[in-house]
């Protein structure tokens, strides 16, 4: 694809470095597992999940913007279309985690299973078989829509006869779609969070991780369009009017993700049972509270705070400041989901550090190589007939104010 010069120096750099940090995580990460098997496990899976969680959250934007199909996603949706793509990638770096279930898991061990009535009671959905046929069931959906939606995608490039037809598919196909990329999440977060600590549930859980998940797709989706509109004279057109748009809809997920947290809270605060306040106790002690604060703070204050601000929204380097802090924010809101588990005091550990590099440094790298194979602007699509529209009564009116003059 004929990208401008500085776009190729940029998806150059961006897979050359991300090969390059994911290459040499990969060899301390190795280091670590032989050094620290548990502990290799614990960082993998909050490292997995952050980097899953962009790929989903991406998933789920393209859908809802097939779904609208308004202008507001226009601008990110080669962007949206390759992270989910990596969906793929996803189902492949998973893999390492089944051998880890039973350093994970009370449920993957039989001999905790068999001194523990509840544990023998959820056996028949907490097994190992079911818990891999599951995921493998997941991936299946969430990479076979990624590459649907991506296929019409580039398909609808190449051809301007069909574009009407492929866009009515694409948001046909999204519809049930979507109602189905939630149940999987939900089940899917059940799986690999919920089920860390057995004994406790919430039935708003799965809810309230994949709000943090379209959010954090959103940053991450925000960033790469304001790096690469410094670079490529095409999208700087076009980002002028829609970077207001994109710092209001980080606004309003983090608006959703707040919601969703505070009512999770409010309904076990409520109920003060000690089988759900314990998820909180381990959260909310020990040193992890701060780590909470630090959360609340940077995930919500100060991104609404700034956010409600015209300028701020409207200002390419400040909303790439509150995109990229909110995306790395979301790794430690990871962290702390995971890590009290297995550390009721406050811990770091180094594989806290590498791991997710290392599946960072992959996942990007495998960003730059897909995405430089296609438009970053699809073409054809029917939202330029639109933009062309606007762009059109805009002159009139900008003429007709001059001639009444």
């Amino acid at each position: 694809m004929d990208h401008p010069e500085g776009v190729i120096n940029f998806f150059d750099r961006l897979q050359r470095w991300g090969l390059l940090v994911g290459g040499g995580g990969v060899l301390l990460a190795l280091l670590g597992l032989l050094l620290d098997r548990p502990q290799f496990f614990q960082s993998y899976l909050f490292a997995y999940l952050f980097w899953l969680g962009i790929t989903l959250g991406a998933l789920a934007l393209l859908m809802v913007y097939h779904l609208t199909g308004g202008r507001w996603g226009f601008m990110l949706r080669r962007i949206l279309e390759t992270a989910a793509l990596l969906s793929i990638l996803m189902a492949l770096l998973i893999i390492p985690l089944f051998f880890g279930l039973r350093d994970l898991y009370l449920w993957a061990r039989p001999e905790v299973v068999a001194a523990d009535a509840i544990l023998q009671h959820k056996r028949p959905y907490l097994n190992i078989p079911f818990f891999i046929a599951r995921n493998i069931l997941y991936f299946l959906f969430w990479g076979g829509a990624a590459f649907l939606l991506a296929r019409w995608s580039w398909a609808q490039d190449r051809t301007e006869e069909h574009a009407f037809e492929l866009a009515e598919r694409m948001r046909y196909f999204s519809g049930p779609a979507f109602a189905f990329y939630g149940l999987t999440v939900t089940f899917a977060m059940m799986d690999w969070l919920m089920s860390l600590e057995p004994y406790w549930f919430s039935t708003i859980f799965g809810a309230m991780i994949a709000s943090a998940q379209v959010l954090t797709g959103l940053a991450f989706a925000t960033i790469a369009f304001l790096l690469l509109a410094r670079r490529d004279p095409r999208l700087e057109n076009v980002s002028g009017e829609h970077i207001d748009d994109l710092g209001k809809l980080l606004l309003a997920f983090a608006l959703f993700w707040v919601y969703m947290t505070f009512i999770q809270y409010l309904i076990i605060w409520a109920g003060n049972l000690p089988e759900e306040v314990v998820w909180y106790l381990r959260r909310l002690r020990q040193g992890w509270q701060w780590v909470a604060v630090l959360v609340l703070l940077l995930h919500y204050i100060v991104p609404f705070a700034a956010l409600l601000a015209g300028q701020v929204r409207k200002q390419p380097r400040s909303l790439l400041t509150v995109a990229a802090t909110l995306f790395g924010i979301d790794l430690i809101y990871c962290w702390w989901l995971v890590a009290p588990v297995f550390h009721p005091v406050f811990h770091v550990h180094w594989l806290d550090l590498v791991l997710p590099c290392a599946v960072g440094g992959l996942w990007l790298a495998a960003f730059a190589w897909q995405v430089r194979r296609h438009p970053l602007l699809p073409q054809h699509d029917p939202v330029w007939d639109e933009i062309a529209s606007r762009e059109t009564l805009l002159h009139e009116a900008l003429a007709g104010g001059n001639a009444h003059e």
